[in-house]
C-alpha cells in the first residue's frame, strides 16, 4: 500500500543541445510526463563528472538519467562517445560502492524527439517505483556518524 504512494525523485542530467531541447518540444507539444524529474542542463554528457551522480544519490535521488545527443550528432564532436565509455566503467564502480547500478539510466534523445523523451522519463520513473525508495546511501552514511 505504501509502495503505491511512493513517488520517486529522479535527477536527469541532460545535454543542452539535444535532450533538453527534446524535453522543451515535449512541453510545447503538451505531452505529459512525471513532474518528479529534476532536470540539470549540461553543455554535453561528456562533461558530467561521476561525482555529480554520486551526489545525486547522496542527496536523495531514487534514480538518475543521463541523456544526450545521438552518436555522431554531438555538438562537441565526440563528447557523447567519451561519456559512453566513461559510464561503462562507472556502472561497475556504483555496484562496488553499493549503489544499485540499475538505478542509473542512459539514453540518446535528439531535439526533435519530444515523444521519445516522455517515453524515457516514464520508463525511468516506473523503474524507480518498482525498486522502491533508495535508502542504502542513508544507511551507509549512518555507519560513519560519530556518536558523542
Amino acid at each position: 500500500m505504501e509502495q503505491e504512494k511512493f513517488e520517486p525523485k529522479i535527477v536527469a542530467f541532460v545535454c543542452n543541445w539535444c535532450t533538453y531541447t527534446g524535453a522543451d518540444l515535449a512541453g510545447t507539444s503538451r505531452l505529459k510526463y512525471g513532474t518528479n524529474v529534476k532536470m540539470i542542463r549540461v553543455p554535453c554528457t561528456g562533461r558530467i563528472d561521476p561525482v555529480f551522480i554520486i551526489k545525486a544519490f547522496e542527496k536523495g535521488a531514487d534514480g538518475v538519467l543521463i541523456s544526450g545527443c545521438h552518436p555522431n550528432d554531438c555538438h562537441y564532436n565526440t563528447g557523447n562517445f567519451h561519456a559512453r565509455r566513461r559510464w561503462i566503467f562507472f556502472r561497475q564502480l556504483l555496484d562496488f560502492i553499493g549503489i544499485d547500478s540499475s538505478r542509473l539510466h542512459f539514453s540518446w534523445v535528439s531535439a526533435s524527439e519530444g515523444k521519445k523523451f516522455v517515453d524515457v522519463v516514464t520508463e525511468v520513473i516506473n523503474s524507480a517505483k518498482a525498486r522502491g525508495p533508495f535508502e542504502k546511501y542513508a544507511k551507509i552514511n549512518e555507519e560513519f556518524v560519530i556518536h558523542e
